[in-house]
């Protein structure tokens, strides 16, 4: 039997921006950084985005290696792990990106650096990783082996899966104590369906009701739709939604569906509802750059600039106050409570740092984060603080992150069936029949 070749896993610097662990996740196989990539780190390392914390962090796990031996020769990464070094070389003898693609940018130097180590490590396998899906198309036209960044994605079909569950062919009696009690013991009713929060519609012929599988209590609990702070939900997943955002057991919520389908304003009628419970109310989202132009290119002061991108929760607002006429207690509630800052409308990195106690704090947009963005925000979270995000999983502004591999699908994946998590996922669009004509055909 042949012996399987070693590999030698080069890195490049969006993986580390991605996951600043990314260097101890490859086993015990081999793993090297080009000189260029330690370049761009340092570009990185000033400022208080995560991508800088990432770069800190990269900069830091590499200078304790360093303190071992030189860089330049193969490195222990520990028990059961690979080894690691810095290639210096960018100029392999043969094949050469920068005089195929272009001179002078950092990628065909990563290219080359690759290249380089496959004309001198004969006896390994060389695989380039990056999150950077053209480089990846570049290194593979080279001949080189380049692949995706795996760790922390996920599968999408199983989140599709773990969304609303119907229950068919149920007892009669079952439907009807739920409807006369509002309640039921699970006694074995979900089978192997049962999930800690999980969200179910029971059927019996033409008799069924909205449920929810509670497990501290270990009962199926009726859902009813009722007006949250003047918004009634129009479907059976929205009334699962406002279940979630209010029941004060279940500390994090994850709103998962496309444009229209009511998540960010469902998350603000039900936040608006318990504002006396909470001391704030945040609502917060990434400001992801427009046409690949940062915000400072925007004219105008910083509130001038983040205007554009905090507009939609503003809409949310809007329409949330225009339910009540200007006389009417609800309307004059939310006022009050801009002018006294308790509700706030923030871009995500204005909050950065802050310890988050006794707030509802709404993540829009969250499937443009990364999962180490989420995990940050997350153990934020003090005591009496609940968190919601939303987002559609299939619509990615940023240009390293998919539907497998973002903060919020990861966020789906690893917290199902615990008892302080919410999931649900909402599938018709009620915004307009023109919008849902879009997601349906375009």
């Amino acid at each position: 039997m042949a012996k399987k070749k070693e590999k030698i896993y080069v890195l490049d610097t969006s993986v580390l921006i991605h996951d600043h662990q990314a260097i101890t996740n490859f086993e015990n196989n081999h793993v090297a950084i080009p000189i260029t990539v330690l370049e761009e780190l340092d570009k990185f390392k000033v400022g208080n985005d995560s991508k800088n914390f990432s770069a800190r962090e990269v900069i830091r796990f590499i200078d304790k290696l360093s303190a071992t031996s030189s860089l330049q020769n193969w490195i222990s990464l520990g028990k059961n792990k690979g080894d690691f070094k810095v290639i210096l070389e960018t100029t392999p003898a043969g094949l050469n990106a920068e005089d195929i693609y272009a001179h002078g940018k950092n990628d065909h130097k990563i290219i080359n650096s690759a290249l380089f180590l496959k004309e001198t490590e004969r006896q390994k396998d060389v695989i380039m990783i990056t999150k950077d899906i053209n480089l990846r198309i570049k290194a593979k036209a080279l001949g080189i082996a380049a692949e995706d960044y795996e760790t922390g994605k996920v599968s999408m079909n199983e989140l599709e899966d773990a969304s609303t569950l119907t229950i068919e062919n149920l007892e009669s009696d079952v439907i009807r104590e739920i409807f006369t009690r509002g309640k039921i013991d699970e006694d074995g009713i979900l089978g192997d369906r049962k999930i800690a929060n999980g969200y179910y519609i029971l059927k019996n012929g033409k008799s069924s009701s909205l449920a929810v599988y509670n497990p501290l209590l270990d009962q199926i609990e009726r859902i009813e739709k009722e007006f949250v702070y003047g918004i009634k939900p129009k479907n059976a997943e929205q009334a699962f939604a406002f279940s979630a955002l209010l029941n004060p057991d279940i500390k994090l919520v994850a709103l998962q569906g496309v444009a229209g389908t009511g998540k960010t304003l469902l998350a603000l009628a039900s936040a608006l509802e318990q504002s006396k419970q909470f001391h704030q109310v945040i609502l917060a989202r990434p400001i992801v750059p427009l046409s690949n132009k940062e915000i400072g290119f925007l004219p105008g002061d910083a509130s001038d600039k983040i205007g554009p991108y905090m507009e939609p929760l503003w809409d949310n607002l809007k329409f949330i106050k225009a339910q009540f006429g200007e006389n009417e207690k609800k309307h004059k509630a939310i006022m009050e409570m801009e002018e006294q800052g308790k509700i706030v409308i923030t871009p995500l990195a204005f909050i950065r740092g802050r310890s988050l106690s006794n707030i509802m704090f709404i993540v829009d947009e969250a499937q443009n984060l990364t999962p180490h963005e989420v995990k940050t925000i997350i153990t934020r979270a003090g005591e009496g603080t609940k968190i919601v995000f939303t987002g559609d999983c299939h619509q990615i502004d940023t240009p390293y992150l998919d539907e497998n591999s973002n903060g919020l699908s990861y966020l789906i994946d690893k917290l199902k069936g615990q008892n302080l998590f919410a999931h649900v996922k909402l599938e018709k669009g009620e915004r307009s029949e023109l919008a849902n004509l879009a997601n349906d055909l375009l």
